[in-house]
This record gives C-alpha cells, sequence and structure tokens, in this order.
C-alpha cells in the first residue's frame, strides 16, 4: 500500500493512506464534543461515512448494517454511564479545584482524543487492505458474513499488535494542535453542556493535521507492514 519514492525524491505518502489520516483525525476531535452521548454520536457517523468513502472509491456499496458492522462499536473505556459520572464528576471539581482540574481533565480528554483517532486509524488502514486484497467485493458486501469476517480479523489484529509507536504520535499531534488546546480551553472555562460550535477554519485545521499525521504514518511503515500481516494471519480459515 505504501508509494516508492526514489532515493533522490522526498517520500510520497500514498493516498489511502493520506485518506485514512483525515478520517482519523475527525475520529480524534469527536471527544471535545462536551455532551454525552452526542460525541458517540458523531464517533459513530464519522467511522460509519470513513467506510462508505473507502467503499465508494472502489465502486461499491453496502447496506446499512454491513456498513455498521464494518465501522465497528467504537468501544471506550468504561459504560456510558460511567462517563456520564466522571465529566459531572470533573465539572464539579472545576468549581473546588480549578488548577487540579484544568490538568486531569487536559489529560484524560487527550487520551480521549488520541484512543478514539488510533481505532480509526488502523480500523480504516486494515480496510483498505482488505479491499485491495479481494476480501470484501460487491458479491460478499450483499451480506454481513464477510464483513463480519473481516472485521473480527481486523480486531484481532490491532489487539495483538503494540500500538504505541503510533499512539505516541498521534499525542505529538495532538499536544502540538492549536485547534484542540483552544477548544479544550474553551471547554475547560466555559463548559454548560451544551455542543460546541465549530470554527471558521476548523476544516483547513483538520487537513493540516491530517497531512501531518499521514506524514508520521509514513515513518512507520514497517508497523503497518507488520499489521497487515498480522490480519492476514487472523484472517486465514482456521
Amino acid at each position: 500500500m505504501y508509494a516508492q519514492a526514489s532515493p533522490s525524491s522526498e517520500p510520497v505518502v500514498p493516498l489511502p493512506v493520506q485518506r485514512v489520516a483525515l478520517h482519523a483525525v475527525a475520529s480524534g476531535l469527536t471527544p471535545l464534543i462536551p455532551v454525552p452521548f452526542l460525541d458517540e454520536y458523531a464517533l459513530r457517523r464519522v467511522r460509519q461515512q470513513m467506510v462508505r468513502a473507502l467503499l465508494r472509491e472502489r465502486a461499491l456499496s453496502a447496506t446499512e448494517r454491513t456498513v455498521t458492522v464494518l465501522a465497528g462499536l467504537h468501544p471506550r473505556e468504561g459504560s456510558r454511564l460511567q462517563q456520564l459520572v466522571s465529566k459531572t464528576a470533573l465539572f464539579s471539581l472545576r468549581l473546588t479545584w480549578r488548577k487540579a482540574y484544568k490538568r486531569m481533565a487536559t489529560a484524560l480528554w487527550v487520551k480521549d482524543c488520541v484512543d478514539m483517532a488510533s481505532l480509526a486509524l488502523h480500523h480504516g488502514y486494515l480496510l483498505q487492505h482488505a479491499l485491495d486484497r479481494g476480501d470484501l467485493d460487491a458479491r460478499t458486501l450483499a451480506t454481513e458474513e464477510a464483513a463480519r469476517r473481516v472485521h473480527a480479523a481486523i480486531d484481532a489484529a490491532c489487539t495483538e499488535l503494540d500500538a504505541r509507536p503510533v499512539n505516541q504520535a498521534l499525542r505529538r499531534l495532538f499536544d502540538g494542535s492549536r485547534l484542540l488546546v483552544d477548544e479544550l480551553s474553551r471547554a475547560l472555562e466555559h463548559w454548560n453542556g451544551a455542543p460546541r460550535t465549530p470554527r471558521r477554519d476548523e476544516d483547513q485545521e483538520v487537513a493540516s493535521l491530517a497531512e501531518r499525521l499521514a506524514a508520521a504514518l509514513w515513518e512507520e511503515r514497517g508497523y503497518f507492514q507488520s499489521l497487515e500481516s498480522l490480519y492476514a494471519k487472523h484472517l486465514a480459515p482456521r
């Protein structure tokens, strides 16, 4: 999936990697929505849009249920009720220990952003790989069986490989993001439970983050080759 560059030229990040990077950044920004359940809805929509976009590039389509299977369940640590309680508790903490609240909430929020971006990145990358291999086509997409088998192999591969190299790159990316820093500061200072309003230059910032992420992924191409091998191992019939 990686394009080869001549020794005298700069490495060219393949378009498929750039596209997945864009969806990964969009997924990573959904935790900035300071409303429980609404952030989950936004994440689900982004992941489903990623699946549809990858299929559309190959002139493929799938039923809503198959798209949902391929998009995954977007697991977070803890139940939704626990997330709601956590956000409420952090809001209460803000009123008492302002500095401690800001440090704690920022760390938790950035971790959530990294986790969601990492999930989308790994799943999107391997879904592209599965499509390139022909594991999913117009015939097999007509039912959920092949989609479930591919998604299970993707999950198993992601679980087996240590994601720290990619997660560290994502953390550096988000830590240096003006959009993320500004939105976190605004949410921590003025949180009132209302949905956030996108900034005017948000699309440009997201595109810039995706470009930098794609470049960072190029440096980790050996990691993704290992991920592809694990996917093939788990997809093979037992």
